[in-house]
């Protein structure tokens, strides 16, 4: 039987700090800009957001989020050969997050490296970690998304700065007989890379070009439907199953719109889609490992079942990944 790959565990790392909309719109009013929370829910489906102090870094939310997925798959840092962190926010320009959560777990072997696909980065991850299994590079992973996006926000942007909260998710990876991970598809189409980018650099001590986020909403939405719904036909008939098969549908969580609309494109009915956005807001890498979890430790997610996660970002970059759990 050839080699495969299955989710042994999930964890999730959140800073303490919950700001509601309510909050939000007192800080910004003092500011002088308008916003409320009948505005942010009806647009977006956020109710509230994680925000990290200060001094927390990617690396410590990552390393908390991988601890407890270590923990639910009952392993210990000398079972893991392989750490791939996506995040667009990492610690230090080098080395990597992945580096840092090494050493902070004591992972004393393994290869260790970041992978940067913004809000697709979390997918993208999971099907670099499953092909590295699969090809013997790696028998056990920690898979993390880790964020601190409320760093690269410009809190005088409206627009923007509801939108997102920081945050990590991670999954455990495993060699198996079984297949876990059943399809995966990645892409990406640098034509679009305007639409939604953070387009500064740090170069001779000084900050060149725009440091925070930027985005063009309308056309993030109608890229963002289109490419999630050709992506979850692509991958579920790369298993050689039917949408009909899927059992949970957990999009990159970005806008409630965005999820519905995708959802009713690939006729999965809402209740079978798990969305965390209303309190998590938008997390990038971090959005679906959080949700993945949330399913998984709420009971609604079973062993056995089929998950479709679906993520699409900055690049523009978009995937899908097909598991059993």
């Amino acid at each position: 039987m050839s080699r495969s790959t299955r989710i042994l565990g999930t964890g999730s790392g959140l800073p303490p700090r919950i700001v509601t909309n309510a909050d939000l719109a007192t800080e910004l009013g003092a500011r002088g800009l308008e916003t409320s929370d009948d505005w942010i829910v009806g647009r977006t489906g956020i109710r509230q957001r994680h925000l990290a102090a200060p001094d927390v870094t990617s690396s410590q939310l990552a390393t908390e989020a991988a601890g407890n997925a270590l923990q639910a798959a009952g392993l210990g840092p000398a079972d893991i050969d392989l750490i791939i962190v996506a995040t667009s926010t990492p610690d230090y320009v080098f080395p990597s997050t992945a580096c840092l959560v090494q050493k902070a777990l004591g992972v004393e072997q393994g290869a260790a490296f970041d992978v940067q696909a913004v809000c697709a980065g979390f997918v993208y991850a999971l099907a670099t970690a499953d092909s590295m299994i699969r090809t013997g590079l790696a028998r056990r992973a920690l898979v993390i998304g880790a964020e601190v996006f409320s760093r690269i926000l410009d809190w005088n942007d409206r627009g923007t700065c509801v939108l997102f909260g920081d945050g990590a998710g991670a999954v455990v990876l495993g060699a198996a007989d079984e297949p876990g991970i059943l399809a995966a598809r990645l892409h990406a189409d640098g034509r679009h890379e305007s639409i939604l980018r953070t387009a500064g650099n740090v170069s001779g001590g000084a900050i060149i070009g725009h440091p925070f986020l930027t985005m063009d909403g309308q056309a993030v939405f109608k890229l963002a439907v289109t490419v999630l719904d050709q992506v979850g036909r692509e991958v579920v008939e790369e298993a050689g199953l039917q949408l009909a098969d899927v059992d949970w549908l957990i999009p990159h969580q970005a806008n409630v719109r965005i999820m519905q609309a995708t959802a009713k494109r690939l006729g999965i009915p809402t209740s079978k889609v798990i969305i965390t956005v209303d309190r998590h807001a938008n997390t990038s890498a971090a959005s679906i490992p959080l949700a993945l979890d949330a399913g998984v430790r709420d009971g609604r997610i079973q062993p056995g079942q089929r998950v479709l996660m679906e993520g699409v970002g900055g690049g523009f970059t978009w995937g899908a990944v097909l598991a059993r759990m």
